[in-house]
Protein backbone atom coordinates (compact mmCIF):
# COMPACT_ATOMS: atom_id res chain seq x y z
CA UNK A 1 0.00 0.00 0.00
CA UNK A 2 1.43 3.38 -0.93
CA UNK A 3 1.55 6.30 1.50
CA UNK A 4 -1.05 9.07 1.11
CA UNK A 5 1.63 11.75 1.45
CA UNK A 6 4.93 12.95 0.04
CA UNK A 7 7.83 12.98 2.50
CA UNK A 8 10.73 15.40 2.73
CA UNK A 9 12.91 14.80 5.79
CA UNK A 10 10.57 15.36 8.78
CA UNK A 11 7.83 17.02 6.69
CA UNK A 12 4.84 15.27 5.19
CA UNK A 13 2.81 16.85 2.43
CA UNK A 14 -0.77 15.70 1.95
CA UNK A 15 -2.06 16.93 -1.41
CA UNK A 16 -5.61 18.25 -1.81
CA UNK A 17 -6.30 15.39 -4.22
CA UNK A 18 -5.70 12.65 -1.63
CA UNK A 19 -8.73 10.41 -1.25
CA UNK A 20 -10.60 10.43 2.06
CA UNK A 21 -10.32 6.64 1.95
CA UNK A 22 -6.52 6.91 2.23
CA UNK A 23 -6.73 8.94 5.45
CA UNK A 24 -7.56 5.91 7.59
CA UNK A 25 -7.49 5.37 11.34
CA UNK A 26 -4.07 4.01 12.25
CA UNK A 27 -1.58 3.82 15.10
CA UNK A 28 2.17 4.16 15.27
CA UNK A 29 4.84 2.25 17.19
CA UNK A 30 6.39 5.37 18.70
CA UNK A 31 5.26 8.61 20.33
CA UNK A 32 5.14 11.56 17.95
CA UNK A 33 4.78 15.32 17.89
CA UNK A 34 3.02 16.87 14.91
CA UNK A 35 2.28 20.43 13.86
CA UNK A 36 0.98 22.16 10.78
CA UNK A 37 3.51 24.36 9.02
CA UNK A 38 0.82 26.83 7.89
CA UNK A 39 -2.74 27.90 8.60
CA UNK A 40 -5.14 25.16 7.50
CA UNK A 41 -8.63 23.79 8.01
CA UNK A 42 -7.46 20.17 7.97
CA UNK A 43 -8.34 18.37 11.20
CA UNK A 44 -6.69 15.80 13.46
CA UNK A 45 -8.55 13.29 15.60
CA UNK A 46 -7.38 10.95 18.36
CA UNK A 47 -9.47 7.87 19.19
CA UNK A 48 -12.56 8.73 21.26
CA UNK A 49 -11.92 12.48 21.00
CA UNK A 50 -13.48 15.33 19.05
CA UNK A 51 -11.63 16.37 15.87
CA UNK A 52 -9.56 19.54 16.19
CA UNK A 53 -8.27 21.91 13.54
CA UNK A 54 -4.53 21.54 13.05
CA UNK A 55 -2.49 24.55 14.02
CA UNK A 56 1.11 25.58 14.37
CA UNK A 57 0.95 24.35 17.98
CA UNK A 58 2.50 20.91 18.48
CA UNK A 59 0.19 17.99 19.20
CA UNK A 60 1.37 14.87 21.04
CA UNK A 61 0.32 11.46 19.70
CA UNK A 62 0.98 8.63 22.18
CA UNK A 63 2.27 5.41 20.64
CA UNK A 64 -0.31 2.73 19.84
CA UNK A 65 -3.15 5.32 19.93
CA UNK A 66 -5.52 5.31 16.98
CA UNK A 67 -5.66 8.63 15.14
CA UNK A 68 -6.45 10.08 11.72
CA UNK A 69 -6.42 13.21 9.58
CA UNK A 70 -9.60 14.72 8.20
CA UNK A 71 -9.11 16.45 4.87
CA UNK A 72 -9.63 20.19 4.54
CA UNK A 73 -9.02 22.52 1.62
CA UNK A 74 -5.68 22.89 -0.10
CA UNK A 75 -2.53 20.92 0.58
CA UNK A 76 -1.33 20.19 4.12
CA UNK A 77 2.31 20.48 5.20
CA UNK A 78 2.85 18.73 8.49
CA UNK A 79 6.01 18.36 10.58
CA UNK A 80 6.28 14.93 12.23
CA UNK A 81 8.83 14.22 14.93
CA UNK A 82 9.23 10.66 16.20
CA UNK A 83 10.15 10.70 19.88
CA UNK A 84 12.53 8.42 21.70
CA UNK A 85 11.18 6.98 24.98
CA UNK A 86 13.18 9.51 27.04
CA UNK A 87 11.64 12.45 25.10
CA UNK A 88 7.97 11.82 25.89
CA UNK A 89 5.89 14.38 27.70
Amino acid sequence: MSKPYLEEKDTRIFLQGVSDFELVWHRDKEDRLIKALHTTDWQFQLDNETPQVLSEKELFIPKETYHRLIKGTGDLKLRVKKLRPDETT
